[in-house]
């Protein structure tokens, strides 16, 4: 998708979807008990989702694309979904399932592993770590579907599903994947809705809000991620200085100077309310000041002030973890871009010099978009630098 696409709104009923993907599994050949095993969901479950008495969710329907290799109805529109969230009540987690019963132990195990994956995330390329995320993520959705659980389990199960839709969706989006990222997303925000996790919910949407910020309509990125800030009122400080970054950074490509600077005033506000006794979840184990900083000089960057951007990112390069080197290569950019926007080319390009060529290749898109932007930029730069020729002569007149 390339800059300022957006997705269609999704017109199809729970009926109609659920018929398509009938009609889609028959025509490739498979029966129900064959699609099951392919979807690993159960064939009751799918029955009941191709006669529309069930909703067709979009992890279902990503499923059944990627076992046929065919797209299957219309994406899901952000914006409705976002305005559905912040309506709805969570539903509570549902009864007992028929199958296997699975307890805390396992549980627990799941939670521990949705941690190694998302630390290993700060280190291994995306194209390596996608498939093991999606590996677990249809795991966990495969008991969600099959096994039996107490309401307790239930939740925590479903906040794993949510936690693996996150961070698969952000591993997509990072890969240029951003069809499937969103589908992630969204279908993440559902599997925190049954958990009842808030918090968890806003963070799918403010993460979705982000990748429509690079990819989408801006003005419609701007409308999620406020509404993930509006929609977790109780979020913890970190979680809503995570959230109320992403505003900012939505703000500023929006070129909405106001909310951009309200935000990261705001951002600076809940950051210092954080404190050892308040608990905060696990997957903002990662903002610090150091990040907050980067955001801050990104978009005074966004906003047109450079100047004011480079002892920011100077300082926050100087004390950031090297082993993350995507990361760092990604800050990189953001001093290139700084220096190029105040006139220093030969700074800019001494900066995109610097990246770590392993970064580059750990398939990293949004790595390669903005270093491909940034050269870009400085040589436009170069090229309005450059003296006119005063020594060309006119052809005769013939």
């Amino acid at each position: 998708m390339e800059a300022g696409e957006g997705f269609p709104p999704s017109t199809d009923t729970p009926t109609d979807l659920g018929a398509h993907l009938r009609a889609a599994r028959e025509a490739a050949g498979h029966s129900l008990a064959g699609m099951a095993a392919l979807t690993h969901f159960s064939k009751p479950y799918l029955s009941l989702v191709e006669t529309g008495r069930r909703q067709a969710t979009p992890d279902i329907v990503e499923r059944y694309e990627h076992a046929l290799g065919i797209p299957i109805g219309t994406p899901a529109d952000p914006v409705r979904r976002t305005h559905e969230w912040l309506l709805d009540n969570p539903p509570a987690t549902g009864c007992l399932r028929a199958g296997r019963r699975i307890g805390a132990s396992l549980i627990r195990t799941l939670e521990a592993r949705v941690i190694d994956l998302r630390h290993l995330d700060d280190t291994v390329g995306s194209r390596t770590l996608f498939p093991v995320i999606r590996a677990e993520l249809d795991h966990a959705e495969h008991l969600a579907h099959t096994a039996s659980y107490t309401d307790t389990s239930g939740k925590r199960l479903y906040t794993v599903i949510g936690e693996l839709a996150q961070l698969a969706g952000w591993v997509a989006s990072d890969a240029g994947n951003y069809s499937d990222a969103q589908r992630l997303y969204l279908s993440g925000v559902t599997a925190a809705d049954t958990a009842g996790d808030r918090a968890l919910g806003a963070q799918l949407l403010s993460s979705l809000a982000y990748q429509i910020t690079t990819i989408g309509k801006r003005d419609d990125a701007l409308l999620i991620a406020r509404s993930a800030v509006t929609g977790a009122p109780h979020a913890s400080p970190l979680v809503r200085a995570l959230l109320l970054e992403r505003l900012a950074w939505a703000a500023a490509r929006a070129r909405d100077t106001d909310t951009t600077r309200r935000a990261l005033d705001a951002v600076n506000d809940a950051y210092d309310q954080h404190a050892d006794g308040i608990a905060e979840p696990e997957w903002v184990y990662w903002l610090n000041q150091t990040e907050i900083d980067v955001m801050a000089a990104r978009c005074l960057i966004e906003l047109g002030t450079p100047t004011s951007a480079e002892p920011l990112l100077t300082r926050a390069l100087a004390a950031y973890n090297h082993d993350h080197t995507r990361e760092v290569a990604l800050y990189q950019t953001w001093l290139a871009e700084g220096h190029a926007k105040t006139g220093n080319l030969d700074a800019a390009r001494a900066v995109l010099h610097r990246i770590d060529t392993t970064a580059i290749d750990a398939g990293s898109t949004r790595l390669h978009r903005r270093i491909t932007a940034v050269n870009r930029l400085i040589n436009r730069r170069t090229q309005k630098k450059k003296p006119a020729n005063t020594n060309s002569t006119r052809r005769p007149t013939e």
